[in-house]
């Protein structure tokens, strides 16, 4: 693979790092399942039978060839609490599903349902009180019946799921996403299902690791790469500016008594402005270019709308001027690109800077622990070129990452796309606050 960087006129956006929706951060191979975290199973007793369980239906939208698995009672995988040994084996079909994800459709045999419907009682016989009967010799007839024939049915259904699931994660064991497993058989079904043939079948999804398949078999190793860098991202460049900025922060600012508005001057101006058709009837105030007290920076001019600066030149405090500009089709808000312009702009107040001369006395009030003004100059100058190899490290991270993006096709699972929203979504909560 060719790695090219050439200075050219335009920096590649380092915020799409991440464009192509992957989450980079996320170690796929040391993904884990962690059911027991979910809101399914939670409970470690069985007293309480009005809670519900929220499973979800989905149906399958296409089915390939099966793989068989027999979850063994004597499987020691951890996938999160312990897993309780089963007296009989579960039957466990994988199946492939689209974006990533894998269909296991469990089978519990009637001997493990029966041995999860003596605990459920077993559990009653510790907690309910019956008059007449001491705790623990409670006849199962008398017992159920005081709590419910389909109380207690849930309950053995859930003590069910509770017990075998972590068997039936097992053939996914290193390949399934964190917080991606869901049961997608309805309750009721399963319950429907156990008072039947006193047996148990529900289907689970979760999301695996994604497989990357390349496109062009091994064409990434002729790859050819050209990362371009901003001419404004050079290191000397940035250094004299934050000197310059650095330097102006000194100073202090004084009335303009004598002259109008020259480069250099702060001025702290009203500006309101309106749009103008070809046979200018039609007039509409624009509210994104109206303010007030605006603090306006000369030296900042190449900042603002191309012509504002000149526009304005001598403008004297108190005075105001009025004229015409066109804003840029490059303008970073589209509704205004290419717009014509009426712009009314009142100077309020007009100050210059009184900036102390610039000599190795102001070095430790420039940046700190210096003593000379070359030593400011060569540490900003080390700061902006470590700044400025980071921005081509992030560059090249970017150029490599597009093209390897038209190269592969990967099918990505819903629960990262979920997870990258939660993250964008609190980083954006964040910064409102803020």
């Amino acid at each position: 693979m060719e790695l090219c960087i050439t200075n050219s006129t335009r920096i590649l956006n380092l915020n799409s790092l991440n464009r192509t929706g992957l989450p980079l951060s996320v170690s796929l191979k040391n993904s884990t399942v962690e059911f027991m975290n979910q809101n399914y199973f939670n409970s470690q007793k069985l007293s309480s039978f009005s809670r519900q369980i929220h499973l979800y239906l989905h149906q399958p939208q296409f089915h390939r060839s099966p793989v068989r698995i027999f979850a063994s009672s004597s499987s020691s995988v951890a996938l999160g609490p312990e897993k309780d040994r089963l007296p009989a084996d579960i039957e466990v079909t994988e199946s492939p599903e689209p974006n990533s994800t894998v269909r296991l459709s469990v089978e519990v045999p009637e001997a493990v349902c029966k041995d999860s419907y003596k605990r459920v009682l077993n559990e009653l016989m510790k907690q309910v009180k019956i008059p007449g009967f001491r705790p623990g010799k409670i006849p199962e007839s008398v017992l159920v019946g005081f709590v419910g024939e389909q109380n207690v049915k849930k309950a053995t259904v859930e003590s069910i799921l509770k017990r075998t699931l972590p068997h039936a994660m097992t053939s996914v064991t290193g390949r399934a996403l964190r917080d991606s497993v869901r049961i997608v058989t309805k309750f009721s079904e399963m319950e429907k299902n156990y008072s039947s043939l006193n047996s148990l079948s529900y289907d689970v999804l979760v999301d695996v690791a994604p497989e990357v398949k390349w496109n062009p078999g091994n064409g990434y190793k002729n790859l050819k790469i050209v990362v371009e860098i901003d001419n404004d991202t050079a290191a000397q460049q940035a250094a004299e500016e934050e000197l310059r900025r650095r330097h102006k922060s000194l100073g202090s600012l004084k009335i303009v008594t004598d002259r109008g508005l020259q480069v250099g001057d702060i001025a702290i101006v009203d500006i309101s402005a309106t749009t103008i058709d070809e046979d200018e009837s039609n007039v509409q105030n624009i509210p994104d270019a109206e303010t007030k007290g605006f603090h306006f920076d000369t030296e900042d001019g190449d900042k603002v709308l191309p012509g504002f600066l000149d526009s304005i030149s001598g403008i004297q405090r108190g005075e105001t001027k009025s004229f015409r500009l066109a804003f840029p089709e490059s303008w970073r808000q589209e509704h205004l690109r290419g717009v014509q312009a009426q712009f009314t702009v009142e100077c309020r107040e007009l100050f210059y800077r009184d900036l102390p001369k610039l000599d190795d006395s102001l070095a430790g009030k420039l940046l700190p622990g210096c003593t000379t003004i070359e030593q400011v100059k060569e540490t900003l100058l080390q700061k902006c070129r470590e700044v400025e190899q980071t921005a081509k490290d992030q560059a090249t991270d970017n150029a490599i990452l597009d093209q390897l993006y038209k190269m592969v096709e990967i099918d990505i699972p819903q629960s990262l796309f979920e997870e990258q929203g939660r993250q964008l979504y609190g980083a954006q909560l964040l910064q409102m606050q803020v």
